[in-house]
């Protein structure tokens, strides 16, 4: 079978753009052939897929998905394909990658002059596109809490739905568990046993709520604030960050990583992972930390908080959202006796659960869709 996979941009550390890249992949294993449709790329091309880069031509980022989308629409008009997968809304997909929350919930929290303008307009149209009641697209759902939602904000019909579970990769289920791991991380960055070290893992800051991090870490209490240390792995603008930090007088103990590829070491090296994004649809990097034995604190909205919870993994900050929740509950975990306990529920829950199986899964939801099965 031949598929299009169509995003508006690829770049190598997203938790989107890693999703779409290994389900590609399972593809080409399978003996399918996969052309990617992309407004940009960044990072190598890999192996086995053809990349087709179509360059939106608007100023405004609603613009240029729109743009996209539109030149999209007419160049797979004009192949055979035998699926049209998507991992952005955009109308046209045989099947959608939700990897998103619901755009028409939040949108429903923002003021009047908002929902007039032409960004809200326009991803609203492209939402609407994938999860009308009408519509014919699949979709592969990762989150049952985003399914609920897209089907009380558009009367989605529930058979199309196709949920599929956790797809961290292996690798970074085992690495992170290795005792070595820790010691020598440890040593590299100077820290000493004793130093709490708290790990963000994230791309966008302000989504994944590094501010509240910076001010939870400012409002510790005296011994264990002067000793913490919190490091933020993802790709962000740290600039106004850096500057909250300082004004806290915590710019010391902030680190900001960048993008990396050995997120597991640093898994390995932390005492609690935080999470407190303002809205996530799945959170890898619980599931991640959960498998490395690592306390987890995040806010209720992140859609596999629920793993954290029914293994007993940690704790979840609940909504509405309050900054001295937040600050409470994490000087209350760096300083609880259950630190150890709560790490091997984690551990132990990961190992007898699927949590790897979603790239095989979907690949077999592509493959029934294709077949009009």
């Amino acid at each position: 079978m031949r598929f299009a996979f169509c995003l508006f941009k690829y770049f190598p550390y997203g938790g989107l753009q890693r999703g779409f890249l290994e389900l590609a992949r399972t593809c080409v294993r399978r003996g399918h052939e996969v052309d990617v449709y992309t407004g940009s790329w960044s990072g190598a091309r890999p192996d086995g897929l053809r990349v087709f880069i179509l360059p939106p031509r608007r100023l405004t980022n609603h613009g240029r998905y729109q743009s996209f989308a539109a030149r999209l629409a007419r160049r797979v008009a004009e192949i055979p394909y035998d699926a049209v997968v998507g991992f952005n809304k955009m109308p046209g997909l045989d099947v959608y990658f939700a990897s998103d929350v619901c755009y028409a919930l939040r949108v429903r929290e923002r003021n009047f002059l908002y929902r007039l303008s032409g960004r809200c307009r326009t991803l609203l149209a492209l939402e609407r596109a994938v999860f009308h009641p009408r519509a014919k697209t699949h979709i592969i759902t990762i989150s049952n809490a985003e399914q609920k939602h897209y089907m009380e904000c558009y009367g989605t019909s529930e058979n199309r739905f196709h949920p599929v579970p956790p797809g961290i990769a292996r690798d970074r289920l085992t690495a992170a568990g290795l005792p070595e791991t820790r010691a020598m991380f440890r040593k590299e960055f100077q820290l000493s046993p004793e130093t709490p070290l708290i790990l963000m893992v994230g791309s966008g800051y302000k989504t994944k709520g590094v501010d509240r991090a910076i001010r939870a870490l400012a409002a510790l209490p005296g011994p264990v604030r002067a000793a913490a240390r919190l490091m933020i792995v993802g790709k962000g603008t740290p600039g106004s960050y850096r500057r909250l930090a300082k004004r806290l007088k915590v710019g010391k103990q902030v680190d900001f990583m960048g993008e990396r590829n050995d997120v597991p070491r640093f898994l390995a090296g932390a005492d609690l992972l935080l999470h407190p994004a303002c809205h996530e649809n799945t959170g890898t990097a619980l599931i991640e930390a959960m498998a490395a034995g690592l306390p987890v604190l995040a806010t209720d909205v992140c859609g596999y908080g629920f793993y954290v919870e029914k293994a007993g993994a940690g704790r979840l900050i609940p909504s509405p959202f309050r900054q001295e929740t937040l600050d409470h509950m994490l000087a209350e975990m760096l300083t609880s006796p259950k630190t150890r306990e709560w790490g091997q529920n984690g551990k132990t829950y990961v190992a007898v659960t699927d949590v790897s199986g979603r790239h095989e899964r979907s690949a077999d939801v592509i493959e029934a869709v294709a077949a009009g099965l």
